[in-house]
């Protein structure tokens, strides 16, 4: 079931993508990656009500703080993510962020190693993964300077070049794949279902402290035209993090499942290209079709 959970995971946060840009791309709103967590905390935090009220999940204190690690390495991301959405067109900063997904499997299978009942054509399958989402933020990084301006006039938002543009999703990359790796690990020793839980409320106390920031410190208003999206962009997240920790819960193929959760920028950068109006070229599909090749072989390897 790995293989299922983990393609629900990437639709939902290729979603999750989508609604976040249209909520975040305000320059002039400079606290819209506050109101992001915001609204992501309040979501998550509803749902982890449900699983522990209704469901029954165990979580106490020790849960909390054994996960805390890994909850602050996706949450501090996922900030900086919301924040970059500003400076750079979704169509690159989704490919560039979940590059994480390659270090996750290198970091991997050179610490577990290569198991003798895995086979060859495996490797090339993750390997076809890595190489598609590396090559799409490469494609999309050194793109020609016209059809630059050309998808930011058809999507009526310009950006400038600058370094904090592609340093903060690299930011992102760096902190994804830490916490998937460390992720990897703790789930030996932790429930899935509290493992979630834990992240959810941790989420939700995050928040709450932007809240108080933003609200309270800096008095914000929140206006519902402007906050839905994020919302949006929130149940999708919720969604695709309920199913992603069970697709890495199986340590067996986490090597496997984390390029294929990661490759959900191909998603993304399709979503961009419809509704935010983002020009793609015949490179960008060139690779989309190498990412799209090692899930199929992937799939058909675990079916």
């Amino acid at each position: 079931m790995w293989f299922w959970f983990a393609v629900i995971a990437l639709l939902c946060w290729s979603g999750s993508d989508l609604f976040s840009k249209i909520g975040c791309q305000d320059a002039k709103d400079k606290y819209s990656h506050l109101k992001m967590v915001m609204a992501v905390g309040v979501v998550m935090g509803l749902h982890a009500a449900y699983e522990v009220f209704v469901k029954g999940v165990e979580i106490n204190g020790s849960i909390l703080l054994t996960y805390l690690p890994v909850s602050m390495l996706y949450i501090l991301s996922m900030a900086i993510g919301y924040l970059g959405l500003r400076y750079i067109e979704l169509s690159i900063s989704s490919p560039i962020c979940n590059s994480s997904g390659a270090i996750v499997a290198v970091l991997t299978l050179m610490t577990v190693g290569i198991g003798e009942d895995l086979p060859p054509v495996a490797l090339v399958a993750v390997a076809l993964v890595c190489i598609g989402v590396i090559g799409l933020g490469v494609v999309e990084s050194r793109e020609d300077e016209e059809l630059r301006r050309a998808r930011q006039d058809a999507s009526n938002h310009h950006y400038a070049k600058s370094w904090i543009a592609i340093a903060i999703p690299v930011i992102y990359c760096l902190l994804d794949a830490l916490g998937t790796f460390a992720d990897s690990r703790v789930l030996e020793v932790l429930d899935e279902d509290s493992a979630n839980v834990a992240y959810e409320l941790t989420f939700l106390i995050v928040g709450a402290l932007c809240a108080v920031y933003v609200l309270g410190i800096k008095k914000q208003k929140l206006i519902a035209r402007e906050e839905a999206p994020k919302y949006t962009g929130a149940v999708f997240e919720t969604v695709g993090q309920f199913f992603y920790i069970y697709a890495l819960a199986d340590s067996e193929h986490v090597a496997f499942a984390a390029p294929i959760i990661s490759s959900y920028c191909v998603a993304s950068v399709l979503w961009s290209r419809l509704f935010l109006k983002e020009k793609l070229s015949w490179k960008h599909y060139a690779m989309i079709a190498v990412v799209v090749a090692g899930i199929v072989i992937l799939g058909i390897l675990d079916i």
